[in-house]
Protein backbone atom coordinates (compact mmCIF):
# COMPACT_ATOMS: atom_id res chain seq x y z
CA UNK A 1 0.00 0.00 0.00
CA UNK A 2 2.73 2.30 -0.29
CA UNK A 3 1.51 3.83 -3.26
CA UNK A 4 -1.73 5.37 -1.96
CA UNK A 5 0.61 6.70 1.07
CA UNK A 6 2.82 8.61 -1.19
CA UNK A 7 0.09 9.53 -4.10
CA UNK A 8 -0.27 13.42 -2.58
CA UNK A 9 3.43 13.57 -3.00
CA UNK A 10 3.78 12.30 -6.49
CA UNK A 11 0.69 14.46 -7.50
CA UNK A 12 2.36 17.44 -6.91
CA UNK A 13 5.75 16.30 -8.07
CA UNK A 14 3.56 16.16 -11.34
CA UNK A 15 1.77 19.37 -10.86
CA UNK A 16 5.02 21.07 -10.89
CA UNK A 17 6.75 18.94 -13.61
CA UNK A 18 9.56 17.84 -11.25
CA UNK A 19 10.09 14.89 -13.55
CA UNK A 20 13.60 14.38 -12.25
CA UNK A 21 12.52 14.19 -8.73
CA UNK A 22 9.45 11.57 -9.45
CA UNK A 23 12.44 9.29 -11.07
CA UNK A 24 14.06 9.05 -9.00
CA UNK A 25 10.85 8.43 -5.98
CA UNK A 26 9.94 5.68 -8.97
CA UNK A 27 13.42 4.31 -8.74
CA UNK A 28 13.12 2.86 -5.18
CA UNK A 29 9.90 1.62 -5.61
CA UNK A 30 8.41 -1.82 -6.87
CA UNK A 31 6.38 -1.92 -10.10
CA UNK A 32 3.16 -3.22 -8.54
CA UNK A 33 3.35 0.18 -6.27
CA UNK A 34 3.60 2.59 -9.08
CA UNK A 35 0.82 0.55 -11.35
CA UNK A 36 -1.28 1.95 -8.35
CA UNK A 37 0.10 4.99 -8.66
CA UNK A 38 -0.77 5.45 -12.34
CA UNK A 39 -4.53 4.41 -11.50
CA UNK A 40 -4.84 6.66 -9.41
CA UNK A 41 -3.65 9.91 -11.20
CA UNK A 42 -5.76 11.21 -14.43
CA UNK A 43 -5.27 9.90 -17.44
CA UNK A 44 -3.78 12.57 -19.01
CA UNK A 45 -0.68 12.35 -17.20
CA UNK A 46 -0.41 8.57 -16.58
CA UNK A 47 1.78 8.28 -20.19
CA UNK A 48 3.98 11.26 -19.13
CA UNK A 49 4.56 9.42 -15.46
CA UNK A 50 4.69 6.08 -18.05
CA UNK A 51 7.44 7.60 -19.82
CA UNK A 52 10.01 8.66 -17.10
CA UNK A 53 10.26 4.73 -16.25
CA UNK A 54 13.39 2.33 -17.34
CA UNK A 55 12.00 0.05 -19.92
CA UNK A 56 12.03 -2.85 -18.43
CA UNK A 57 10.64 -1.63 -15.25
CA UNK A 58 8.38 -0.27 -17.46
CA UNK A 59 7.20 -3.50 -18.71
CA UNK A 60 6.89 -4.30 -15.42
CA UNK A 61 4.85 -1.91 -13.64
CA UNK A 62 2.55 -2.26 -17.42
CA UNK A 63 1.79 -6.13 -16.43
CA UNK A 64 0.33 -4.86 -12.75
CA UNK A 65 -2.30 -2.76 -14.56
CA UNK A 66 -6.08 -3.57 -14.80
CA UNK A 67 -7.19 -4.09 -18.80
CA UNK A 68 -8.54 -0.35 -18.90
CA UNK A 69 -5.45 0.69 -17.74
CA UNK A 70 -3.47 -1.00 -20.13
CA UNK A 71 -5.94 0.37 -23.09
CA UNK A 72 -5.27 3.73 -22.11
CA UNK A 73 -1.76 3.25 -22.21
CA UNK A 74 -1.98 2.00 -25.48
CA UNK A 75 -3.78 4.48 -26.80
CA UNK A 76 -1.12 7.15 -25.65
CA UNK A 77 1.93 5.64 -26.40
CA UNK A 78 3.67 6.03 -29.65
CA UNK A 79 3.91 2.74 -31.74
CA UNK A 80 7.31 2.20 -30.72
CA UNK A 81 7.02 2.56 -27.40
CA UNK A 82 4.52 0.12 -27.16
CA UNK A 83 6.20 -2.24 -29.37
CA UNK A 84 8.93 -2.42 -26.83
CA UNK A 85 6.25 -2.89 -24.21
CA UNK A 86 4.85 -5.70 -26.36
CA UNK A 87 8.44 -7.18 -26.78
CA UNK A 88 9.31 -7.54 -23.51
CA UNK A 89 5.82 -8.95 -21.83
CA UNK A 90 5.71 -12.30 -20.09
CA UNK A 91 4.02 -14.37 -22.92
CA UNK A 92 1.28 -15.12 -20.81
CA UNK A 93 0.20 -11.53 -19.84
CA UNK A 94 0.79 -10.63 -23.65
CA UNK A 95 -1.78 -13.13 -24.65
CA UNK A 96 -4.34 -11.93 -21.53
CA UNK A 97 -4.23 -8.52 -23.10
CA UNK A 98 -4.49 -9.88 -26.37
CA UNK A 99 -7.45 -11.63 -25.34
CA UNK A 100 -9.04 -8.70 -24.60
CA UNK A 101 -8.56 -6.83 -27.51
CA UNK A 102 -10.74 -6.34 -30.67
CA UNK A 103 -9.85 -8.30 -33.46
CA UNK A 104 -8.40 -5.41 -35.34
CA UNK A 105 -6.20 -3.97 -32.58
CA UNK A 106 -5.48 -7.41 -31.88
CA UNK A 107 -3.82 -7.57 -35.24
CA UNK A 108 -2.49 -4.28 -35.15
CA UNK A 109 -0.77 -5.15 -31.96
CA UNK A 110 0.98 -8.23 -33.35
CA UNK A 111 2.30 -6.49 -36.18
CA UNK A 112 4.24 -4.63 -33.77
CA UNK A 113 6.00 -7.76 -32.34
CA UNK A 114 9.11 -8.75 -33.57
CA UNK A 115 8.81 -11.79 -35.66
CA UNK A 116 9.76 -14.35 -33.04
CA UNK A 117 7.75 -12.90 -30.27
CA UNK A 118 4.51 -12.84 -32.80
CA UNK A 119 4.64 -16.71 -33.99
CA UNK A 120 4.96 -16.84 -30.72
CA UNK A 121 1.82 -14.84 -29.94
CA UNK A 122 -0.23 -16.16 -32.39
CA UNK A 123 0.90 -19.81 -31.21
CA UNK A 124 -0.52 -19.23 -27.79
CA UNK A 125 -4.18 -17.41 -28.91
CA UNK A 126 -4.41 -20.42 -31.17
CA UNK A 127 -5.59 -22.87 -28.24
CA UNK A 128 -8.74 -22.13 -27.15
CA UNK A 129 -10.50 -20.37 -24.96
CA UNK A 130 -9.81 -20.58 -21.28
CA UNK A 131 -7.28 -23.35 -22.01
CA UNK A 132 -4.18 -24.16 -20.38
CA UNK A 133 -2.43 -23.11 -23.37
CA UNK A 134 -3.41 -19.55 -22.99
CA UNK A 135 -2.46 -19.55 -19.29
CA UNK A 136 1.55 -20.86 -20.29
CA UNK A 137 4.72 -19.22 -21.30
CA UNK A 138 7.30 -20.54 -23.25
CA UNK A 139 10.03 -19.18 -21.32
CA UNK A 140 11.82 -22.21 -19.28
CA UNK A 141 14.77 -24.35 -18.96
CA UNK A 142 14.90 -27.47 -19.92
CA UNK A 143 18.12 -29.60 -19.94
CA UNK A 144 18.89 -33.15 -21.48
CA UNK A 145 19.60 -35.64 -19.03
CA UNK A 146 23.36 -36.24 -19.35
CA UNK A 147 24.35 -32.65 -19.02
CA UNK A 148 26.42 -32.65 -15.45
CA UNK A 149 25.10 -30.06 -12.83
CA UNK A 150 27.83 -28.03 -13.46
CA UNK A 151 26.48 -27.58 -17.16
CA UNK A 152 23.11 -26.84 -15.96
CA UNK A 153 24.13 -23.94 -13.95
CA UNK A 154 26.50 -22.39 -16.54
CA UNK A 155 23.23 -22.79 -19.11
CA UNK A 156 20.95 -21.20 -16.26
CA UNK A 157 23.67 -17.96 -15.90
CA UNK A 158 23.70 -17.62 -19.71
CA UNK A 159 20.13 -18.45 -20.36
CA UNK A 160 18.29 -17.98 -17.36
CA UNK A 161 17.17 -14.20 -17.50
CA UNK A 162 13.88 -14.60 -19.69
CA UNK A 163 13.29 -17.65 -17.91
CA UNK A 164 9.69 -16.84 -16.31
CA UNK A 165 10.90 -19.23 -13.13
CA UNK A 166 14.30 -20.61 -11.79
CA UNK A 167 12.81 -22.92 -9.16
CA UNK A 168 12.28 -25.71 -11.59
CA UNK A 169 14.43 -27.30 -14.10
CA UNK A 170 12.85 -29.42 -17.03
CA UNK A 171 14.38 -32.75 -18.36
CA UNK A 172 13.55 -33.36 -21.85
CA UNK A 173 14.72 -36.24 -23.65
CA UNK A 174 16.09 -35.72 -27.65
CA UNK A 175 12.95 -35.12 -28.97
CA UNK A 176 11.80 -32.81 -26.61
CA UNK A 177 9.43 -35.18 -24.42
CA UNK A 178 9.21 -33.99 -20.74
CA UNK A 179 10.97 -37.14 -18.67
CA UNK A 180 11.23 -35.03 -15.29
CA UNK A 181 11.60 -31.75 -13.54
CA UNK A 182 13.89 -31.02 -10.95
CA UNK A 183 14.12 -28.21 -8.52
CA UNK A 184 16.76 -25.37 -8.69
CA UNK A 185 18.25 -26.54 -4.76
CA UNK A 186 18.71 -30.23 -6.45
CA UNK A 187 21.39 -28.22 -8.41
CA UNK A 188 22.57 -26.17 -6.15
CA UNK A 189 22.89 -28.96 -3.01
CA UNK A 190 24.70 -31.79 -5.87
CA UNK A 191 28.46 -32.20 -6.72
CA UNK A 192 29.55 -29.71 -9.95
CA UNK A 193 30.08 -33.54 -11.59
CA UNK A 194 26.58 -35.56 -10.79
CA UNK A 195 24.48 -35.72 -13.77
CA UNK A 196 20.93 -34.78 -14.22
CA UNK A 197 19.99 -38.34 -14.70
CA UNK A 198 21.09 -39.47 -11.18
CA UNK A 199 19.06 -36.24 -9.85
CA UNK A 200 16.11 -37.87 -12.02
CA UNK A 201 12.79 -39.32 -9.85
CA UNK A 202 10.49 -39.37 -12.77
CA UNK A 203 7.24 -38.36 -10.55
CA UNK A 204 6.66 -35.85 -12.04
CA UNK A 205 3.16 -33.94 -13.08
CA UNK A 206 2.65 -32.14 -15.91
CA UNK A 207 -0.63 -30.27 -17.75
CA UNK A 208 -1.95 -30.98 -21.01
CA UNK A 209 -2.05 -27.79 -23.44
CA UNK A 210 -5.81 -28.19 -24.24
CA UNK A 211 -7.19 -28.98 -20.28
CA UNK A 212 -9.13 -26.64 -19.23
CA UNK A 213 -8.01 -23.66 -16.52
CA UNK A 214 -9.58 -24.84 -13.74
CA UNK A 215 -7.37 -28.26 -14.05
CA UNK A 216 -4.75 -26.16 -13.30
CA UNK A 217 -6.11 -24.22 -10.32
CA UNK A 218 -6.87 -28.12 -8.76
CA UNK A 219 -2.97 -29.62 -9.53
CA UNK A 220 -1.50 -26.39 -7.78
CA UNK A 221 -3.93 -26.84 -4.89
CA UNK A 222 -3.28 -30.75 -4.76
CA UNK A 223 0.53 -30.39 -5.69
CA UNK A 224 1.31 -27.15 -4.09
CA UNK A 225 3.82 -26.16 -6.92
CA UNK A 226 4.80 -22.94 -7.63
CA UNK A 227 5.29 -23.70 -11.58
CA UNK A 228 4.15 -26.81 -13.94
CA UNK A 229 4.96 -27.89 -16.87
CA UNK A 230 2.82 -27.94 -20.24
CA UNK A 231 2.82 -30.57 -22.55
CA UNK A 232 0.96 -31.81 -25.58
CA UNK A 233 -0.75 -34.79 -26.35
CA UNK A 234 2.27 -36.85 -27.85
CA UNK A 235 4.36 -35.77 -23.93
CA UNK A 236 6.66 -33.24 -25.63
CA UNK A 237 7.11 -29.68 -23.41
CA UNK A 238 5.27 -27.00 -25.10
CA UNK A 239 5.30 -24.46 -22.17
CA UNK A 240 4.86 -24.16 -18.00
CA UNK A 241 2.69 -22.39 -16.00
CA UNK A 242 2.91 -20.42 -13.20
CA UNK A 243 1.43 -19.67 -9.83
CA UNK A 244 0.84 -16.04 -10.11
CA UNK A 245 -1.33 -17.15 -13.41
CA UNK A 246 -3.34 -19.47 -11.42
CA UNK A 247 -3.57 -16.74 -8.90
CA UNK A 248 -5.36 -15.03 -11.45
CA UNK A 249 -7.55 -17.23 -13.41
CA UNK A 250 -8.74 -18.31 -8.98
CA UNK A 251 -9.33 -14.25 -9.21
CA UNK A 252 -11.60 -14.14 -12.06
CA UNK A 253 -13.06 -17.61 -11.39
CA UNK A 254 -14.49 -15.88 -7.79
CA UNK A 255 -15.29 -13.11 -9.21
CA UNK A 256 -18.01 -14.76 -11.36
CA UNK A 257 -19.02 -17.04 -9.08
CA UNK A 258 -19.89 -14.18 -6.84
CA UNK A 259 -21.77 -12.49 -9.26
CA UNK A 260 -23.78 -15.26 -10.56
CA UNK A 261 -25.01 -15.98 -7.08
CA UNK A 262 -26.66 -12.84 -6.71
CA UNK A 263 -27.97 -13.66 -10.62
CA UNK A 264 -26.07 -11.44 -12.58
CA UNK A 265 -24.45 -12.57 -15.83
CA UNK A 266 -20.55 -13.26 -15.41
CA UNK A 267 -20.27 -10.52 -18.22
CA UNK A 268 -20.62 -7.77 -16.07
CA UNK A 269 -17.10 -8.97 -14.53
CA UNK A 270 -15.40 -8.14 -17.97
CA UNK A 271 -16.27 -4.53 -16.99
CA UNK A 272 -15.46 -2.35 -13.58
CA UNK A 273 -18.25 -0.36 -11.60
CA UNK A 274 -18.04 2.59 -13.64
CA UNK A 275 -17.13 1.86 -16.72
CA UNK A 276 -20.23 0.10 -17.60
CA UNK A 277 -22.99 1.88 -19.26
CA UNK A 278 -26.44 1.37 -18.20
CA UNK A 279 -27.42 -1.14 -21.34
CA UNK A 280 -25.04 -3.32 -20.15
CA UNK A 281 -25.63 -3.27 -16.59
CA UNK A 282 -29.48 -4.07 -17.32
CA UNK A 283 -28.20 -6.67 -19.81
CA UNK A 284 -26.40 -8.56 -17.07
CA UNK A 285 -29.35 -8.07 -14.58
CA UNK A 286 -32.48 -8.50 -16.16
CA UNK A 287 -32.38 -12.19 -17.41
CA UNK A 288 -33.12 -13.67 -13.72
CA UNK A 289 -34.98 -10.30 -12.55
CA UNK A 290 -37.27 -11.58 -15.33
CA UNK A 291 -37.38 -15.07 -14.47
CA UNK A 292 -37.73 -14.61 -10.84
CA UNK A 293 -40.85 -11.61 -11.56
CA UNK A 294 -42.48 -14.51 -13.23
CA UNK A 295 -41.82 -17.27 -10.91
CA UNK A 296 -43.53 -14.79 -8.19
CA UNK A 297 -46.60 -15.06 -9.27
CA UNK A 298 -46.60 -18.33 -8.52
CA UNK A 299 -46.84 -17.01 -4.70
CA UNK A 300 -49.42 -14.73 -5.38
CA UNK A 301 -51.45 -16.74 -7.08
CA UNK A 302 -50.83 -19.82 -3.84
CA UNK A 303 -52.02 -17.11 -1.24
CA UNK A 304 -55.32 -15.97 -3.38
CA UNK A 305 -56.17 -19.88 -3.71
CA UNK A 306 -55.67 -20.70 -0.01
CA UNK A 307 -57.39 -17.45 0.93
CA UNK A 308 -60.49 -17.83 -1.24
CA UNK A 309 -60.70 -21.29 1.16
CA UNK A 310 -60.09 -19.87 4.55
CA UNK A 311 -61.95 -16.85 6.48
CA UNK A 312 -60.91 -13.76 5.81
CA UNK A 313 -59.62 -13.23 9.89
CA UNK A 314 -57.50 -16.22 9.81
CA UNK A 315 -56.50 -15.13 6.66
CA UNK A 316 -55.46 -11.58 8.10
CA UNK A 317 -53.78 -13.17 10.88
CA UNK A 318 -51.71 -15.97 9.24
CA UNK A 319 -50.55 -12.99 7.11
CA UNK A 320 -48.53 -11.74 9.92
CA UNK A 321 -46.31 -14.62 9.83
CA UNK A 322 -45.77 -14.97 6.36
CA UNK A 323 -42.60 -12.92 5.64
CA UNK A 324 -40.94 -15.01 8.49
CA UNK A 325 -41.37 -17.89 7.08
CA UNK A 326 -40.64 -17.29 3.67
CA UNK A 327 -37.57 -15.65 4.69
CA UNK A 328 -36.99 -18.81 6.56
CA UNK A 329 -36.91 -20.91 4.04
CA UNK A 330 -35.05 -18.84 1.89
CA UNK A 331 -31.87 -18.62 3.91
CA UNK A 332 -31.89 -21.59 4.80
CA UNK A 333 -32.14 -22.85 0.88
CA UNK A 334 -29.16 -20.20 0.49
CA UNK A 335 -27.23 -21.23 3.15
CA UNK A 336 -27.32 -25.18 1.81
CA UNK A 337 -27.00 -24.20 -2.11
CA UNK A 338 -23.48 -22.25 -0.94
CA UNK A 339 -22.25 -25.29 0.84
CA UNK A 340 -22.97 -27.58 -1.63
CA UNK A 341 -21.29 -25.69 -4.48
CA UNK A 342 -18.16 -24.74 -2.42
CA UNK A 343 -18.24 -28.66 -1.97
CA UNK A 344 -18.38 -29.42 -5.91
CA UNK A 345 -15.89 -26.96 -6.53
CA UNK A 346 -13.26 -27.87 -4.63
CA UNK A 347 -14.16 -32.12 -5.17
CA UNK A 348 -14.93 -32.77 -1.68
CA UNK A 349 -18.53 -34.35 -3.09
CA UNK A 350 -19.21 -35.62 -6.12
CA UNK A 351 -22.51 -35.83 -7.76
CA UNK A 352 -22.85 -39.74 -7.56
CA UNK A 353 -22.84 -38.52 -3.74
CA UNK A 354 -26.48 -37.15 -4.21
CA UNK A 355 -28.23 -39.35 -2.01
CA UNK A 356 -25.47 -39.20 0.78
CA UNK A 357 -25.73 -35.41 0.30
CA UNK A 358 -29.41 -35.62 0.54
CA UNK A 359 -29.45 -37.05 4.24
CA UNK A 360 -27.41 -35.06 5.89
CA UNK A 361 -28.93 -31.94 4.55
CA UNK A 362 -32.44 -33.23 5.32
CA UNK A 363 -31.24 -34.47 8.96
CA UNK A 364 -29.65 -30.88 9.48
CA UNK A 365 -33.11 -29.21 8.09
CA UNK A 366 -34.52 -31.46 10.99
CA UNK A 367 -32.72 -29.84 13.63
CA UNK A 368 -32.64 -26.74 12.29
CA UNK A 369 -35.86 -26.17 12.48
CA UNK A 370 -36.87 -28.07 15.53
CA UNK A 371 -34.66 -24.91 16.93
CA UNK A 372 -36.25 -22.25 15.05
CA UNK A 373 -40.12 -23.47 15.57
CA UNK A 374 -39.16 -23.41 19.78
CA UNK A 375 -38.97 -19.72 18.94
CA UNK A 376 -41.34 -19.39 16.45
CA UNK A 377 -44.60 -21.24 18.73
CA UNK A 378 -43.50 -19.08 21.39
CA UNK A 379 -43.47 -15.50 19.50
CA UNK A 380 -46.50 -16.66 17.68
CA UNK A 381 -48.33 -17.29 21.22
CA UNK A 382 -46.97 -14.24 22.27
CA UNK A 383 -48.66 -12.37 19.44
CA UNK A 384 -51.70 -13.80 18.55
CA UNK A 385 -52.35 -15.76 21.88
CA UNK A 386 -53.91 -18.32 20.03
CA UNK A 387 -52.25 -21.73 20.14
CA UNK A 388 -53.97 -22.89 17.38
CA UNK A 389 -51.44 -20.43 15.18
CA UNK A 390 -48.87 -21.42 17.01
CA UNK A 391 -48.55 -25.15 16.22
CA UNK A 392 -49.38 -23.70 12.45
CA UNK A 393 -46.35 -21.95 12.69
CA UNK A 394 -44.03 -24.09 14.45
CA UNK A 395 -45.10 -27.13 12.35
CA UNK A 396 -44.68 -25.09 9.48
CA UNK A 397 -41.12 -23.59 10.59
CA UNK A 398 -39.85 -27.24 10.84
CA UNK A 399 -41.35 -28.59 7.63
CA UNK A 400 -40.07 -25.64 5.29
CA UNK A 401 -36.54 -26.02 6.84
CA UNK A 402 -36.50 -29.42 6.05
CA UNK A 403 -37.71 -28.62 2.79
CA UNK A 404 -35.42 -25.92 1.44
CA UNK A 405 -32.55 -27.89 2.61
CA UNK A 406 -33.39 -30.77 0.71
CA UNK A 407 -34.29 -29.17 -2.34
CA UNK A 408 -31.32 -26.85 -2.15
CA UNK A 409 -28.91 -29.76 -1.62
CA UNK A 410 -30.00 -31.37 -4.97
CA UNK A 411 -30.58 -28.40 -7.61
CA UNK A 412 -26.78 -27.82 -7.54
CA UNK A 413 -25.74 -31.55 -7.85
CA UNK A 414 -28.44 -31.92 -11.00
CA UNK A 415 -26.80 -28.73 -12.63
CA UNK A 416 -23.17 -30.44 -12.12
CA UNK A 417 -25.09 -33.73 -13.78
CA UNK A 418 -26.18 -32.00 -16.44
CA UNK A 419 -23.14 -29.70 -17.09
CA UNK A 420 -24.84 -26.37 -16.08
CA UNK A 421 -23.07 -23.67 -14.22
CA UNK A 422 -24.44 -24.59 -10.57
CA UNK A 423 -23.54 -21.47 -9.07
CA UNK A 424 -25.46 -19.41 -11.67
CA UNK A 425 -28.61 -21.73 -11.33
CA UNK A 426 -29.00 -22.74 -8.18
CA UNK A 427 -29.54 -19.23 -6.23
CA UNK A 428 -32.18 -17.97 -7.89
CA UNK A 429 -34.14 -20.80 -8.85
CA UNK A 430 -34.03 -22.17 -4.53
CA UNK A 431 -35.40 -18.49 -3.98
CA UNK A 432 -38.50 -18.65 -6.22
CA UNK A 433 -39.00 -22.53 -5.20
CA UNK A 434 -39.06 -22.21 -1.71
CA UNK A 435 -41.02 -19.02 -1.41
CA UNK A 436 -44.03 -20.56 -3.83
CA UNK A 437 -43.75 -24.27 -2.13
CA UNK A 438 -43.39 -22.78 1.47
CA UNK A 439 -46.54 -20.56 0.84
CA UNK A 440 -47.99 -24.00 -0.07
CA UNK A 441 -46.73 -25.75 3.14
CA UNK A 442 -47.88 -23.12 5.50
CA UNK A 443 -51.45 -22.85 3.98
CA UNK A 444 -51.79 -26.63 4.11
CA UNK A 445 -51.11 -26.85 7.77
CA UNK A 446 -53.06 -24.10 8.72
CA UNK A 447 -56.12 -25.25 6.83
CA UNK A 448 -55.58 -28.90 8.46
CA UNK A 449 -55.05 -27.79 11.86
CA UNK A 450 -58.15 -25.64 11.75
CA UNK A 451 -59.92 -28.46 10.25
CA UNK A 452 -58.72 -30.93 12.81
CA UNK A 453 -59.92 -28.41 15.62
Amino acid sequence: MLGTTILPEIRELIETRHFSELREVFSDMLPADIAEILVEIPEKDQAIVFRLLPRALATDVFEFLDFDSQKNLIKALGKEEVAAILDDMSEDDRTALLEELPAAAVKQMLSLLSPEERATAQSLLGYPPNSVGRLMTTDYIDVPPDWTVKQVLDYIRENGRDSETLNVVYVTDDKGRLIDDIRIREFLLSPLDKLVSELMKGNFVALNVNDDQETAIEYFKKYARVALPVTDSNGILVGIVTIDDVISVIEQEETKDFLSLGGVQTGAAERTYFDSPLWFVVRNRIGWLLFLFVGGTLTGNVVKFFHDSISEAIAAALAIFTPLLIGTGGNTGSQTVSTIIRSLAIGEIEPKDWLKVLLRETTTGVTVGIILSIIGFGWSFLTLNDWHFSIIVGGSVVAICIWSSAVASQIPILAERFGLDATVLSAPLITTLVDATGLIIYFTIAKLVFHLY
